[in-house]
């Protein structure tokens, strides 16, 4: 797992997927993770549990990697009401293959803006959210506002590329030039 001081460090983490009757007649069944198991050992979707029609299976352990450079979007889920780990998965059709997991909020959109991954928010464990605020704590540098300075060039003086060069009556420099037969007449 390393230590807090490393810049970067690892934890398994399991993933549990819940697998429920669809909703309507095109879906024959609903995916969800729900929960995450923090130090879990390798599993292939392995039941945990079943209730009627509804199963939770510890679907598979992905590596959650933390990144000393990325503590800004740790600090940034970790301020929601609920921090959250994001799962990214993807559907085969016959269930989800679970490519990996973040605590990065700023990651997750990027998977959700390209439209081909499911990304689902599941709640952390208090353990969990103490380890990674404890790595964000002993990396996070705030980053200095520095306000962008104008150059002080005048650029108000001279009306280059005002209007179309083609044209050669001053009045009207926005309308379209006349076509080669209008000139001649």
């Amino acid at each position: 797992m390393g230590t807090l001081a490393e810049k970067a460090v690892m934890m398994p983490l399991g993933i549990v997927i819940r697998k429920s009757p669809g909703v309507t007649r095109w879906a024959a069944w609903s995916w969800k993770a729900v929960a995450v198991l923090p130090g879990a050992g390798p599993a292939e979707w392995a039941e945990l549990r079943r209730e009627g029609d509804v199963v939770e299976y510890h679907a598979a352990t992905c590596p959650l990697e933390l990144h000393h450079t990325q503590t800004e979007a740790y600090l940034t889920g970790l301020a929601d009401a609920v921090p959250a780990i994001y799962v990214v998965m993807r559907d085969e059709g016959d269930g989800l293959e679970v490519l990996l997991v973040t605590a990065s909020p700023y990651e997750a959109q990027d998977y959700q803006d390209s439209g081909e991954e499911l990304v689902e928010k599941v709640p952390m464990p208090a353990g969990l959210v103490a380890w990674i605020r404890d790595f964000a704590d002993a990396h996070h540098e705030e980053e200095e506002f520095v306000k962008r300075r104008r150059d002080k060039k005048r650029i108000d003086l001279a009306e280059d590329g005002k209007g179309d060069a083609r044209i050669r009556q001053v009045a009207d420099v926005y309308r379209s030039p006349a076509s080669r037969r209008e000139q001649m007449h």
